[in-house]
Parts: C-alpha cells; structure tokens; sequence
C-alpha cells in the first residue's frame, strides 16, 4: 500500500487549506507536516530542496515533490481521477476547458485583490502590521467588479465551470473564506444574489467544513 502524500504547511495558509479541501474532495490520504513559519522553517535548506522558493505549501508523493498549490490540485485530480468526486477535473476536454478557463480567472483576476485584502484584513493585524487603507480602498474596488462578472455567469450556471462542483470553484474557497469569517466583506458576496447562492453552496461542502476544523485546531 502506498504511503499517504505529504503536504508541508499550516492549514491556515490559504494555499494550505486549497490543497487539503483538494485532498480530502478526491478521498486520498495524506499526512499534513507542520512548517514553523515564525522559525523560518520555510527557508531552511531542507525545507527548500522541496519548495525552492521558501513558500507554502509544498508536496510530496513518494520520490515526486510538487510546490504551487493549483499545481499540487491538478497532479492529485490527475492521479486520482477514479477516486473520490470524480467531476472535480473532468476528462471531457471541453468541460475541462472551462474549468481551466475559470481556474485562471480565479489566478489572474480573483486571486490578486483578494489576497491582498485577505492579508491587509487578517493577517496585517495579527502580525502588528498596520493597514494600508489605500490599498483595501482600491482592491475592495476590483474584487467588486470581478463579483459583478461572477454574478453574471452564475445566473445561468450552478457553478463557475457548469453544473458540477470543480477545482475552479474549490479553489475560492481559502481567501474567500477569511474575506466573509474574518475581513467583514460578507456583504461584497450576499448583496450579489448568484454569488451569494453559489458561496453558501460550495462553502458547505463537507470536505472545506473539515479543512475549516483543521484551521480551529491549530
């Protein structure tokens, strides 16, 4: 039997958290490895023979070592495509076009303005980092308009790719998470009645509940 895939980080790392959410959707087993970021374990020379460039999370399966987590998501949906919600990465290359397409809206577009203020909002204050109100100001201001076109598509569609759950919706799901729990930005998704809809839905999957008591419990 082949021993459980290693995954290197803190599940409060949104980069963390979207690999386990990954791990625990496709039923593999892994083994979560604490990195004492406040150490700088992360920049040890051990640590960066895994992941070079000194970030989290890092990933390993037997001899095979992955950094970049929508990396690590799609090398586990490709491994593991007989196991576990099977429509997570489709095979049919037309709807795995549009999970693609929507994955890189989610890098490109979702990604920047939400981890900054996911960062301004949680992080700043917990590391005694003060705020820069200018840059909440002007990414409250693009996430809002890239709501707006979410909202839009998810009038005619369940979810971001079609009508099945995927890796594009899963992988909103860390920073939006602390934008409604902890940044007070859970009216930018409830004022917009599809993104409102589509958030409580994918939100409630068993599989980020855990990765949410994972996060309590460390």
């Amino acid at each position: 039997m082949a021993a459980p895939v290693k995954v290197y980080g803190p599940p409060l790392s949104t980069a963390v958290s979207r690999v386990l959410a990954c791990l625990l959707e496709k039923d593999v087993e892994f083994q979560l490895v604490p990195v004492n970021m406040a150490k700088g374990e992360h920049k040890k020379p051990d640590f960066l023979k895994i992941q070079p460039f000194g970030q989290v999370p890092a990933f390993q399966d037997e001899s095979i070592t992955i950094f970049e987590s929508r990396a690590i998501c799609r090398y586990i949906c490709e491994k593991h495509a007989d196991k576990g919600n099977k429509s997570l990465y489709s095979t049919n290359p037309l709807v795995k076009a549009s999970i693609e397409q929507w994955l890189e809206a989610e890098g490109q577009n979702y990604n920047p303005p939400s981890s900054t203020l996911v960062f301004q909002l949680a992080f700043a204050p917990r590391m005694n980092i003060k705020q820069d109100e200018a840059q909440i100001k002007l990414n409250d201001q693009k996430l809002s308009k890239v709501l707006d076109i979410y909202d839009r598509r998810l009038e005619s569609s369940r979810f971001l790719a079609g009508d099945e759950f995927t890796l594009a919706d899963l992988s909103h799901l860390p920073n939006t998470h602390y934008l409604v729990s902890v940044g007070n930005r859970g009216e930018a998704f409830s004022s917009r009645k599809n993104v409102d809809r589509w958030w409580n839905e994918i939100s409630s999957r068993d599989s980020w509940k855990k990765v949410v008591e994972m996060q309590k419990s460390k």
